[in-house]
């Protein structure tokens, strides 16, 4: 039994550890038609990475949505020594959305 505890918990320390977080900064509905979202991406300099962003109406249907892609940085981009970065994706909508989320980021290999 302490095998398998100890098992999971590796699994859900170092398995479950993308290399990458972010973070909803802000999000703004420009009109019918556009939103915007603010997001915060801390990962490893070199890296790039993607992040899918939606737009939802106020039954949180999806109106629009997008993949913004976050490149590599210098040691003096963003803060944390280049490893978090603060970027704005935008999303042509379908109908007026009334916030705007980050789905998910992955590393792009």
């Amino acid at each position: 039994m302490g095998a398998l505890s100890l098992t999971w918990i590796l699994w859900v320390v170092v398995g479950g550890n993308t290399g990458i977080s972010q973070k909803l900064v802000s999000y703004e509905v420009v009109d019918p038609t556009l939103a915007t979202v603010d997001i915060a991406v801390t990962k490893d300099p070199g890296a790039t990475a993607q992040c899918a962003v939606k737009a939802m109406n106020s039954t949180y249907a999806t109106v629009g949505w997008n993949i913004i892609t976050i490149g590599p940085n210098g040691t003096a981009d963003g803060s944390e020594n280049g490893r978090t970065t603060t970027v704005r994706g935008q999303m042509r909508t379908d109908s007026l959305a009334v916030t705007g989320v980050v789905e998910n980021c992955w590393i792009v290999e």
